[in-house]
């Protein structure tokens, strides 16, 4: 798929495209927005390579996918309340964002999606993993289907200060006087531009099935997120600099792998900055 220069490559076979052919600096024309767009539509999870953004960059590109909002519990870099970062320390061995989740998946309007650029890499580690979330639900069998179109999951932020303080590298960052939320959705979500339904789970947040007991709960919510996470729905993208990645979050789940072996090791491992904004709607 081509418009003028660009060109799209996809990542695997579910989900995620790499684009090619466009500097993110520049003012993207009409013909150039409808590819990015669409691939953003055809593999839910779209990246580019040596994009060296400055933060007033970075805001306009994420603002051609929708409005902006701040993060709830962490603050934003100085004079972008929108961006944030999310830093890994040498010392570290966990990722934020380390299982698989839907990002904010405990309001009661869940983000669209966002725009998370590499700025600090390891040559190694720190990749993230994608999973189409329309495949888990279209391969669920017939009967799984009965029970998941018929269920509500609670979803909860847990404490607000858990997401900076059990990471050096954002522990000043974190908020004061955040609430916890806890919100509950349907098992599953109809994507509002393609129409598609999706599965709706979120494990990092999503903690039981309403009307079920927590073993009950427990024994659903694990095997839905066995299923959905099976190779052949997933992609994982190996970070370089500059790399950019823009997911739909009404219709994915990610996670960043916690695989600093040095640091599990007791020795110096990487340190992983990235920068983040948050797409509302």
């Amino acid at each position: 798929m081509c418009a003028q220069s660009i060109e799209v490559r996809p990542l695997a076979s579910a989900i995620g495209a790499e684009i090619h052919g466009v500097d993110l600096k520049e003012p993207l024309s009409n013909a150039q927005w409808s590819a990015i767009e669409q691939a953003f539509h055809d593999h839910l999870v779209i990246f580019f390579r040596d994009q060296d953004l400055t933060p007033e960059q970075h805001i306009a590109f994420s603002r051609r996918f929708g409005t902006l909002e701040d993060y709830p519990f962490v603050h934003g870099i100085e004079g972008f309340p929108e961006l944030i970062e999310i830093v890994k320390m040498p010392s570290e061995v966990r990722n934020f964002g380390a299982g698989w989740h839907t990002d904010m998946s405990f309001r009661e309007d869940p983000p669209l999606g966002a725009v998370l650029c590499g700025m600090e890499m390891p040559p190694v580690g720190g990749d993230t993993m994608f999973a189409n979330m329309h495949l888990a639900y279209a391969t669920l069998s017939k009967g799984m289907k009965t029970i998941v179109d018929t269920l509500k999951a609670v979803h909860d932020s847990h404490e607000p200060a858990n997401h900076s303080k059990n990471y050096k590298g954002m522990s000043l960052r974190g908020k004061e006087n955040m609430t916890r939320q806890i919100t509950s959705h349907p098992l599953y979500r109809t994507h509002p531009a393609t129409g598609r339904r999706s599965l709706f789970i979120s494990p990092d947040y999503c903690c039981e099935i309403e009307g079920m007991t927590t073993e009950e709960s427990a024994l659903l919510l694990n095997h839905l997120e066995a299923h959905a996470t099976r190779d052949e729905f997933t992609c994982r993208f190996s970070w370089e600099p500059h790399s950019i990645a823009v997911w739909d979050n009404r219709c994915t789940m990610h996670k960043a792998l916690n695989d600093d072996l040095a640091a599990r090791t007791g020795g110096e491992g990487f340190k992983r900055v990235m920068r983040r904004s948050t797409i509302a709607k």
